[in-house]
């Protein structure tokens, strides 16, 4: 989903790319000067003034180096529990299906599968459940682009996002899918949904004979130096150490406090809890080519079929540099990492929220970003 909400709950890990994007992943970085930048604790006491917002932390960082931080609002909803130190460890949300799709694209590079391998042949419990209409004609590379047409399971009226107990293996969570109307034919046409990606996982685990957290830390998170990263899979796993908390209205109009949720929803779709400094060095790794061929990350960074494109008014910084924005969250918080395309310059922000629009926190995001990469624009 995007960042619109439906009537109780925003979509898990939005991965919206907001701003200019650049077209192609830059191979080496280019030394240079240092470029000018805002301060990066005035655009988080701004943020942390929007409707809705908690509190905000950001880090900026230039060829890898932490340049610039900032934390602002509080820990705990109502200016409670102090500030959140802007290292502390996050919900990056849907920036975990771009780590989920470079270890797919790893496997294939390694001749694994292939990109045109059918669901069916890869996961033969989908079919034989019948858990994915059409699993026959579905492909690697539909799942990886959103394009196969399969529902998404996470939707108010299929999940219980207040429910922080109750395991949800992977394949439970696709089969709850299973009845809602198709959204394409398979290859037909963009349309987002976490059902690919949790699907995903499950073809990195019966490929590479380990877990999905196993394979982010030997393949990422270790290589990457993401020390302070991993991925939850069971409630009532969450985020370790100091952290913010954030809040959601739920059916019956009560505030819930969200830090904890469920850890069954996010899996490969938007389970991975990291840092600023750590989820910069996995997306800095990317644009620079560190992680793949350029064939096989075109996969991931073409333009999808059908998927609108943002106007130029949109553009970050007015286009100049070009910057690749993910963007992840659900009830409770958002999260955006900002990477030149060349992977120069960087700036990771993490949003706790309560009530308010996701839209205008999103567009508040985004301003702070400017403040901070481009302030002379």
């Amino acid at each position: 989903m995007t960042h619109a909400l439906s009537v109780r709950v925003a979509g898990l890990a939005c991965a919206v790319l907001t701003l200019s994007v650049a077209a192609t992943p830059a191979t080496a970085a280019t030394s240079g000067p240092r470029p000018e930048l805002g301060d990066v604790r005035q655009a988080m006491r701004s943020l942390a003034g929007t409707t809705g917002v908690v509190g905000a932390i950001g880090e900026v960082y230039v060829d890898g180096k932490r340049v610039g931080k900032g934390s602002a609002g509080s820990r705990l909803i109502d200016g409670k529990g102090g500030r959140i130190p802007s290292d502390s460890r996050y919900r990056i949300g849907s920036q975990t299906k771009r780590l989920t799709a470079v270890v797919v694209l790893q496997l294939v590079k390694e001749g694994k599968i292939d990109l045109e391998d059918k669901l069916a042949d890869l996961l033969p419990e989908v079919a034989e459940q019948d858990a994915v209409a059409r699993a026959d004609e579905i492909t690697v590379r539909q799942l990886l682009r959103h394009t196969s047409g399969i529902p998404n399971w996470f939707d108010a009226k299929l999940v219980d996002l207040y429910d922080f107990t109750t395991y949800y293996p992977p394949l439970d969570l696709v089969k709850m899918s299973r009845d809602q109307p198709r959204t394409g034919e398979p290859g037909a046409k963009y349309h987002y949904s976490n059902t690919n990606y949790t699907l995903l996982g499950l073809i990195i685990e019966k490929v590479a004979g380990r877990s999905l957290a196993a394979e982010f830390a030997r393949r990422l998170f270790g290589p990457l130096g993401m020390s302070r990263s991993y991925l939850p899979t069971r409630p009532p796993q969450g985020i370790k150490g100091p952290h913010g908390h954030g809040y959601h209205t739920d059916p019956q109009g009560k505030l819930r406090d969200m830090h904890r949720l469920n850890a069954s929803y996010g899996n490969a779709a938007g389970g991975v809890i990291s840092t600023a400094r750590d989820i910069t060095r996995f997306h800095r790794a990317f644009v620079q080519g560190k992680l793949l061929p350029p064939a096989l990350q075109r996969v991931i960074t073409d333009p999808h079929e059908g998927q609108p494109t943002q106007p130029p008014s949109e553009r970050l910084c007015g286009g100049d540099p070009a910057f690749e924005v993910p963007s992840g969250g659900t009830a409770g918080f958002i999260a955006t990492t900002f990477t030149s395309s060349d992977g120069r310059l960087q700036f990771a922000v993490s949003t706790t929220t309560s009530v308010g629009s996701p839209l205008t926190i999103s567009q508040a995001i985004n301003k702070a970003a400017e403040t901070v990469l481009c302030p002379d624009k």
